[in-house]
């Protein structure tokens, strides 16, 4: 057994990223706080191929430094957009009639736990992760078609932003391409 050297990791250009054929998976953050949550959730989205990442709010965009500290320059292979709240909650609204699916990724009274949630292979899904201490905005959970919780066992009942991200967007581009 042996490490992998970096050019043997198969990786692509950010030419080539940019070409390449995206999961129909679209990742909100809505009113995120941590500069490094965002960085981290770029690079994720990057692995992942998802098609763009919304940062609504208080959501910090690049060029920053804290965001790139932590993105390691999937800022620049990761198409993304700015909004502010009443834009995005317009943006979903459009998006929902064209057949995409809204999901919180939420603990609320209907939510459904990840691996019990049905991907439909030729999906489309918009993934909102809320703000570090209150969650999705209440003003957005009326547009969802449906909130997934990840399930949890210890004492704790939360992930970070970036950690539920990238098990949110690993299990539904999983079952996207199975």
């Amino acid at each position: 057994m042996r490490k992998l050297e970096t050019n043997e990791l198969g990786r692509l250009t950010e030419e080539e990223v940019k070409a390449t054929i995206k999961n129909n998976v679209i990742v909100v953050l809505d009113n995120v706080r941590s500069l490094l949550n965002v960085g981290s959730v770029f690079r994720t989205g990057d692995a992942f191929l998802i098609q763009e990442l919304w940062l609504a709010g208080i959501t910090g965009v690049p060029p920053n430094r804290d965001i790139h500290k932590s993105a390691l320059g999937s800022e620049n292979t990761v198409e993304w957009k700015y909004m502010t709240d009443e834009a995005l909650k317009r943006e979903l609204v459009t998006i929902q009639q064209d057949g995409w699916k809204i999901i919180a990724v939420e603990q609320i009274d209907s939510s459904i736990s990840l691996e019990k949630f049905q991907v439909e292979t030729n999906g489309k899904y918009c993934l909102i992760l809320g703000n570090e201490v209150n969650g999705v905005s209440e003003e957005l959970l009326p547009l969802c078609d449906y909130a997934i919780e990840i399930p949890q066992w210890g004492t704790k009942h939360s992930f970070n932003i970036s950690v539920a991200a990238g098990i949110v967007m690993w299990e539904i581009v999983k079952k996207l391409r199975a």
